[in-house]
């Protein structure tokens, strides 16, 4: 009897052991096939979000008139209405692959969308290795900063006057001359302003 316990319990000793290593083994497998199924999505995320810049790159590209602008609505890139004949910059709105909605963060210009982003939490598992155009993606630290803003949109952001040159009128030829300095076209030069007194003799001192 006491043989045979001592088997039996060495024998469930081994199951306990079994079990153990297999949900380790089972666990470390999931970790690794869950890496390895954000990372597809990560890359169908690049190529989503590069289709989508190439068709708000058009859509500006295509403008029919002569002042180019941004779509209003993502909509707006799968029938662009606003010429003779309609065209598709996108075949349809494309699902965000990391949360399987359509609906996208946006980045604008005027209020108008220039770029798009996903709207979906945590770290990028991609650090490096990005496309050219992409190369900004670099070091994220969440999805959110890899944003696919159209090439060109830039030229839309007119930067304002500064004070000083804001209102100034360019003087060519110096019309009126500079103090104390003849000109072209102005022989005599304005007289220089507060002029030095000429030297006087002090008396005594001839």
């Amino acid at each position: 009897m006491r043989a045979g316990a001592g088997q039996g319990g060495f024998a469930y000793l081994w199951i306990l052991f079994f079990i153990a290593f297999m949900g380790v083994s089972l666990a470390a497998t999931g970790v690794v096939w869950e890496v390895r199924v954000r990372r597809d999505k990560e890359a169908d995320l690049l190529s989503i979000g590069a289709e989508f810049r190439r068709a708000i790159a058009d859509y500006y590209r295509l403008t029919p008139q002569a002042a180019k602008e941004l779509p209003k609505r993502l909509e707006d890139l799968v029938e662009d209405r606003r010429g003779l004949v309609t065209r598709r910059h996108l075949r349809r709105i494309y699902r965000d692959p990391l949360t399987g909605s359509t609906e996208w963060g946006l980045t604008q210009v005027g209020g108008r969308i220039s770029g798009v982003y996903s709207l979906a939490a945590g770290v990028p598992i991609r650090q490096g290795g990005f496309a050219a155009a992409d190369a900004h993606f670099e070091g994220a630290r969440r999805y959110a900063d890899w944003r696919f803003v159209a090439d060109g949109v830039a030229l839309l952001q007119v930067p304002a006057a500064t004070p000083s040159t804001f209102g100034a009128v360019p003087v060519v030829g110096n019309p009126q001359g500079v103090a104390g300095t003849a000109a072209p076209g102005n022989p005599q030069a304005t007289p220089a302003a507060n002029p030095v007194p000429p030297t006087t003799a002090l008396p005594g001192r001839g």
